[in-house]
């Protein structure tokens, strides 16, 4: 509720987001859970239309960032306005500064889901190759736990240097040496050369951002099935996210 402590929609999460504005920060958003609900297909990922008005004015007065786990091709088009940046594949593919050949380490892992693929198939997990991660959904699985223990079983037979990381009914697998979210957004924040920033996510892959914030970033976690998440404020759900969006105009409008 909104009155909880560490809400950002309560008393004192509207006073930090007060003094973070002040900074005149980056804004950066996770996509899937955070801008627009999760759905059972992942390619029917939109963000809604009074989202998107406020998110493109929002980038009209300050910068903005889009960190996704998504490839930067597949999730532009779904935004409905255009920030200023759009990072993919949990922080390893950023536009402006990705290396051509950053997902070659994966290929060991490719050939060897290229041998497992029926078993995959059989079990209800889609292999999703995004260049620089790879991501496998067992969302549509019949059987979830079964999906899982697969596809645990399949990655346990590979070796190489890549680490791998759960989601929401994903397993994702990026090379050892990947940038994370955490990456991204330092990253971003020193090429916009802002005082500080505001992070929101849902996910997993959206703690290393939460464990690594500095103390000018002002952190959220949507949703509170993570009750170990390292965020300092939470929303509850999609539809808070556009009440902080619109108290973000206001506040951006008076600095």
């Amino acid at each position: 509720m909104p009155g909880d402590k560490n809400h950002l929609l309560g008393p004192d999460g509207e006073e930090a987001l007060a003094s973070t504005m002040r900074l005149r920060p980056l804004l950066a958003f996770d996509f899937d859970g955070t801008l627009a609900p999760i759905v059972p297909r992942p390619g029917a990922a939109r963000i809604s239309v009074a989202l998107a008005r406020r998110l493109d004015m929002l980038s009209r007065l300050l910068p903005v960032a889009v960190i996704t786990g998504r490839s930067v091709d597949d999730v532009a088009p779904r935004l409905g306005f255009r920030p200023q940046f759009v990072i993919g594949n949990h922080g390893a593919e950023d536009p402006a500064m990705t290396a051509s050949d950053a997902g070659a380490e994966l290929e060991s892992l490719r050939s060897h889901l290229r041998s497992r693929a029926e078993g995959l198939k059989a079990a209800g997990v889609e292999v999703e190759d995004k260049t620089y991660s790879i991501a496998l959904h067992y969302r549509l699985a019949s059987d979830r736990p079964k999906a899982l223990d697969t596809i645990r079983s399949v990655l346990s037979e590979t070796r190489g240097n890549t680490k791998a990381f759960g989601g929401k009914c994903v397993v994702n697998i990026v090379p050892e040496n990947a940038p994370d979210k955490a990456d991204a957004v330092e990253n971003l924040v020193r090429r916009c050369a802002s005082a500080g920033a505001i992070f929101v996510g849902d996910d997993v892959n959206d703690e290393a951002v939460f464990i690594r914030s500095q103390p000018t970033w002002l952190t959220v976690r949507v949703g509170r099935d993570d009750r170990g998440s390292q965020a300092r404020y939470f929303l509850d759900n999609i539809t808070e996210v556009g009440m902080m969006l619109q108290r973000m105009l206001d506040l951006a409008a008076s600095t």
